[in-house]
């Protein structure tokens, strides 16, 4: 029933995706490119503006991704108990899953900058002298506007998902656990972290490929340059100069690239972590 659906996805991924790596490989009209040449993917691999907008974007989603998935466990494991008594709580904690990501950076716009809600507050209860020495949050060099934003995003998502696996593996193994001696601390870190691990580690995979493919935060809220590499191929790919436009579309096939590969080593990492038979793939 699900195979008439499936198909027009996957051949309109699949399609884009082939329409991608032939234009960037070459086979570009509007540019007068129409032989095989990979030139394109070796200017992006060149570019220095590429290598520091690569560290930048690997640093930021995985940070984000770290603290949103440890926040989101935290928050799953104390609301565990109460959320079964209140099942209102499941639904106030997905309430900043629906709040879209655009709207989370106008919003650290208005409440981080130096012109923002907490540096007028802090001005006016004689913090800081003046609201531009608050510190720079916002387009900042170390995209800390731009993690704030993902943490606060993401980690609703990854609390649910833990919520949902705290309450289908009951509390049976921990009990188990505890009439055999171990202590609370030895429960978490031997029974419900491990129970936890497939779905958290799956959640967090979703939010790094998401972030690291992102565009609307790294753009409000990041620099210039260097930028993420979502900005940095929409820049490219808007650019009056249609010369640039392959350039943008072998960066957003080296972007799908590298997000596949670290998925997969980061995929391997947590299945060694858990205990699991290393394999291939």
């Amino acid at each position: 029933m699900l195979t008439p659906a499936s198909l027009v996805l996957v051949g309109l991924f699949a399609g884009g995706v082939a329409l991608a790596v032939i234009q960037s490989a070459g086979f570009f009209a509007p540019a007068g490119e129409h032989a095989f040449t990979l030139q394109h993917y070796a200017a992006m691999l060149l570019n220095r503006e590429f290598q520091l907008s690569l560290m930048l974007t690997i640093a930021v989603a995985g940070i984000a991704t770290f603290l949103s998935a440890a926040a989101g466990v935290a928050l799953a494991l104390s609301l565990r108990r109460i959320a079964s008594r209140w099942p209102i709580l499941n639904a106030l904690v997905q309430v900043p899953i629906a709040v879209p990501h655009l709207v989370m950076a106008v919003l650290l716009i208005n409440v981080l900058s130096q012109s923002g809600l907490v540096a007028r507050v802090g001005y006016g209860a004689g913090f800081i002298g003046a609201p531009n020495e608050f510190p720079v949050l916002v387009n900042d060099p170390y995209a800390v506007g731009i993690i704030v934003a993902y943490v606060l995003k993401e980690t609703p998502f990854i609390a649910v998902v833990a919520l949902a696996m705290l309450a289908r593996i009951g509390d049976e193994y921990e009990a188990l656990a505890a009439t055999l001696g171990a202590s609370g601390w030895q429960r978490l870190r031997h029974v419900t972290f491990p129970l936890l691990a497939p779905a958290v580690v799956s959640a967090s995979v979703i939010v790094f490929a998401f972030i690291f493919g992102a565009f609307e935060v790294p753009f409000l809220l990041g620099r210039p340059y260097p930028s993420m590499l979502g900005v940095v191929a929409q820049r490219r790919f808007t650019s009056i100069d249609l010369a640039e436009r392959p350039d943008a579309i072998a960066l957003s096939v080296l972007m799908s690239v590298i997000t596949a590969a670290l998925v997969w080593a980061y995929l391997k990492l947590m299945r060694y972590q858990i205990g699991e038979r290393p394999t291939l793939f």
